[in-house]
């Protein structure tokens, strides 16, 4: 098992249809490698990000016809790089879409899949959204085995959950993605200190890739793409503007270091509620 990893964390202000963020992609995979990177992160709805849903239902296909996969997937191959897609919606069985992530590696083959399990269903000053409309939950939590170890796939409001990002380090997981499209009000407010937290509570390395800017279909995302490492410390903040990336290095030992430091995946005890 490989313990130094160079990701490329990249940030991007999506388009409403898939040709833009293809040729966003290319060009972010070519920079990547260009800077030694061993992978590329992307963000949530890196591929298509389109909340008109009549146009929508147009562009969505199945997973094995989306034209973004199958561009990050040729793109892969010929620069011999990973990438995690971020994500994009694909069609589910039930007519609506499932958010999909994708981690690719360097042959163009696609190593694992993960349907984001929490829909973001809220209603906040400054940003209501109801995503089940358009979007079925996926129903597992997904560790990807890769050289450099167990890898946890999460996406956006998943990182408000702690059980699934415990599930994933208890299952081994060294890194943690947690691709986002994350809005203004709600990222000023808990950006940070979400990510650091499911960093400090896992011991592991949290990979943020945003979205940042004003978007086609009317969104604005907050940005502030993060690296942050098993201590809780934010190595890589990317704060606004897009599309532009940076690439960290990991340490993978560390997460092992901290683990032994602070055991908190051992020390865990169920406690049953009592009401008194």
């Amino acid at each position: 098992m490989e313990n130094n990893i160079r990701i490329a964390i990249a940030q991007m202000c999506s388009a409403d249809s898939h040709a833009p963020n293809i040729e966003t992609m290319r060009a972010l995979t070519v920079e990547a490698k260009g800077q030694g990177a061993d992978m590329l992160a992307l963000p949530e709805v890196s591929g298509l990000m389109n909340a008109n849903r009549a146009v929508s239902q147009t562009q969505v296909v199945a997973a094995e016809d989306d034209p973004f996969i199958a561009a990050c997937r040729e793109e892969a191959a010929k620069q011999g790089i990973w990438i995690h897609s971020g994500s994009t919606p694909v069609l589910a069985p039930d007519g609506r879409f499932f958010n999909q992530s994708s981690l690719i590696d360097p042959s163009g083959d696609i190593r694992a899949t993960y349907n984001k399990v929490h829909l973001f269903d809220v209603d906040v000053p400054g940003a209501t959204f109801k995503e089940s409309k358009a979007f079925a939950p996926g129903d597992a939590a997904v560790l990807a085995e890769t050289p450099w170890g167990p890898m946890g796939l999460t996406i956006c409001y998943d990182m408000r959950f702690p059980h699934l990002h415990r599930t994933l380090a208890e299952g081994g997981a060294r890194v943690i993605f947690s691709p986002a499209a994350f809005t203004v009000p709600t990222g000023r407010a808990h950006w940070h200190v979400l990510l650091r937290s499911r960093a400090i509570e896992t011991g592991a390395y949290v990979i943020a890739p945003a979205q940042a800017g004003h978007h086609a279909d009317g969104r604005e995302t907050y940005g502030h793409s993060l690296a942050v490492d098993p201590w809780g410390k934010v190595i890589v903040d990317l704060e606004h503007g897009a599309p532009k990336l940076e690439v960290v290095e990991l340490d993978l030992t560390r997460v092992e270091k901290t683990r032994a430091q602070i055991p908190n995946l051992a020390n865990k005890r169920d406690a049953p509620l009592r009401r008194v």
